[in-house]
């Protein structure tokens, strides 16, 4: 059974080893200053996933790159517009990932409590 489960679940646990594997996630923001490192923490902190966040803007503090973009197993984006910015300036690198936009308008700061709340959410969601 629990095999099974490994298999339809892989996140969870390590089918030979009993070992956690966690899926790679990146959280895109504009500036990599509110929402994107907040979706980091939480997933991180919460989940045990190893996530990573950057930014589409010059002026991020952490501009996104091509390896951020080969490191991930899920992108998760804020906007459409910052999918479009990937899809545009990464072309090559993003060919075979899915980048799922949440929507996630720039009205939050760090840790805000109901940007937490949101991350949570949507985070149980990739649980299942």
């Amino acid at each position: 059974m629990l095999f099974n489960y490994c298999i339809l679940n892989s996140w969870s646990h390590g089918a030979l080893e009993g070992k956690p594997i966690s899926k790679k996630v990146l959280f895109i923001c504009s500036r990599n200053q509110w929402r994107s490192p907040t979706g980091e923490k939480v997933w991180r902190e919460r989940f045990g996933f190893q996530a990573r966040s950057a930014g589409t803007s010059p002026k991020a503090k952490k501009k996104v790159s091509a390896k951020d973009i080969e490191w991930a197993e899920i992108i998760l984006v804020m906007e459409k517009k910052h999918k479009q910015r990937l899809l545009k300036d990464f072309s090559e690198p993003v060919k075979f990932k899915k980048i799922d936009v949440l929507n996630i308008p720039d009205d939050y700061g760090y840790m805000d409590t109901e940007l937490v709340e949101l991350f949570i959410v949507i985070g149980e969601s990739y649980l299942d």
